[in-house]
C-alpha cells in the first residue's frame, strides 16, 4: 500500500528508490547471466577437443593413421583392441 501519498516507498525510507533499483539491476544481471550460461554449455565443442559428438574412436584412429601419426602395424593392433572391447 502506499502511505503518506507514496512518498516513502513502503518504509524504506527516502533512499528506498536506490534499493530498489539496484535489486532489480541484481535480478536481472541473475538472470542474464543464467542464460548466457545455459547457451554457453549446450555450444557443440571444438573439432580438436576429441568430444565433437558422432565422433567415434574408430574415427579418430582412422584420421591419427591418415595424418601419418602412427604406423600400419599399430593402426590394426588399436583397431583389433576397439572391436574386443566393443563387443563386451
Amino acid at each position: 500500500m502506499w502511505w503518506n501519498n507514496g512518498m516513502d516507498w513502503g518504509g524504506l525510507g527516502g533512499g528506498g528508490w536506490v534499493v530498489m533499483t539496484v535489486l532489480m539491476l541484481a535480478f536481472w544481471a541473475l538472470v542474464v547471466g543464467g542464460v548466457v550460461a545455459l547457451f554457453r554449455n549446450r555450444r557443440p565443442a571444438g573439432p580438436d577437443s576429441g568430444t565433437t559428438p558422432g565422433r567415434s574412436a574408430e574415427n579418430v584412429l582412422d584420421e591419427r593413421f591418415a595424418r601419418g601419426e602412427i604406423d600400419e602395424q599399430e593402426y590394426h593392433a588399436r583397431r583389433a583392441v576397439l572391436h574386443s572391447t566393443q563387443r563386451r
